[in-house]
């Protein structure tokens, strides 16, 4: 599918219950929590075209994509990133017991997220922070869980990083009752965003947000009005985290096409263009937070389109 080229990352473990992945001295570890399997690929992407997928279809079939049914699994998982000083969490999935209205498969979840996050080694208490990369249902659910009748931090002694643009638009979409709002905007920021404001754990920045010399956050709006992207840097070594800049790897030839459910689509393919641009130049490994095994890759510039070499 692409050429081999020399990349940043190395696959350091990817058993059932563990996979890891090693950036210069930094442990990026995927926490697993469920699979969104209502989706196909016609009804997600509106500009989706079935006969040119097809010269792709023998990559992403049948993992990524099932040609006949169209069905895009999106699986839904955390990144936890340990550095020789910090434990970082990207993105915090759904969440257990929370009301999402319009959301089937995100409504009243009861899964095994803090298990597994034991069972990997890392419990709450050691996360110092968590980069949210957009207020969305799937990527901010257990930045509380229900304690005694009260949404609480689920992770107590973490700062909280969010976009000011994304928290703003937010707001003020729930306050100002902006027509089109969906009927789970404000049930989530209620349970999952309101609470980590008033425990004053969440950092809020305007343009960009750096972490030691290892991560640097910034806007990559389109899919949410706020949504950034999270570059991770490592003795010469790098990655980014892409949050739901791409939902599936259809996408990646494909980068003009987004999804239904994006803010801005022509303003999200121009975003995605940019990250997979950066990606080719650079080297860097490509994690995104719903595709499936092996989950991460390396991007590769294909005479104006793009493609991926999956890490195995």
């Amino acid at each position: 599918m692409c050429n081999e080229t020399s990349h940043s990352g190395r696959i350091v473990n990817r058993s059932a219950d563990k996979f890891t992945v090693g950036i210069g001295n930094v442990e990026v570890i995927r926490l697993y929590e469920t699979t969104l399997l209502g989706e196909t690929a016609q009804t997600w992407l509106p500009d989706f075209n079935r006969e040119l997928v097809r010269e792709h279809e023998h990559w992403l079939a049948p993992t990524y994509y099932d040609p006949e049914s169209g069905r895009i699994p999106m699986p839904v998982h955390s990144w936890i990133v340990r550095t020789p000083r910090h434990t970082v969490l990207i993105d915090s999935c759904i969440g257990n017991h929370k009301h999402r209205p319009g959301l089937s498969e995100m409504h009243q979840l009861s899964t095994h997220y803090l298990e597994r996050m034991a069972a990997l080694g890392v419990h709450p208490e050691e996360i110092d922070y968590v980069m949210c990369s957009h207020l969305h249902a799937d990527h901010v659910g257990w930045n509380t869980r229900l304690v005694n009748g009260t949404w609480v931090p689920t992770f107590p002694n973490a700062r909280y990083v969010i976009s000011q643009v994304e928290y703003d638009h937010v707001l003020r979409a729930i306050t100002t009752g902006t027509s089109g709002v969906p009927g789970w905007f404000a049930p989530m920021y209620n349970d999952s965003v309101l609470p980590i404001v008033e425990a004053g754990q969440s950092v809020m920045f305007d343009d960009t947000y750096s972490l030691d010399d290892t991560f640097l956050i910034r806007h990559a709006p389109g899919h949410s009005p706020g949504h950034v992207r999270i570059e991770l840097s490592s003795r010469g070594e790098s990655g980014v985290f892409c949050g739901d800049m791409l939902h599936t790897p259809i996408q990646i030839p494909f980068w003009q096409w987004s999804s239904r459910v994006c803010d801005d689509r022509a303003l999200a393919a121009q975003s995605r263009k940019e990250l997979l641009s950066f990606c080719a130049e650079t080297g860097a490994v490509l994690l995104p937070g719903h595709f499936e095994f092996p989950h991460v890759g390396h991007i590769v510039d294909e005479a104006g389109s793009f493609g991926i070499q999956f890490m195995r």
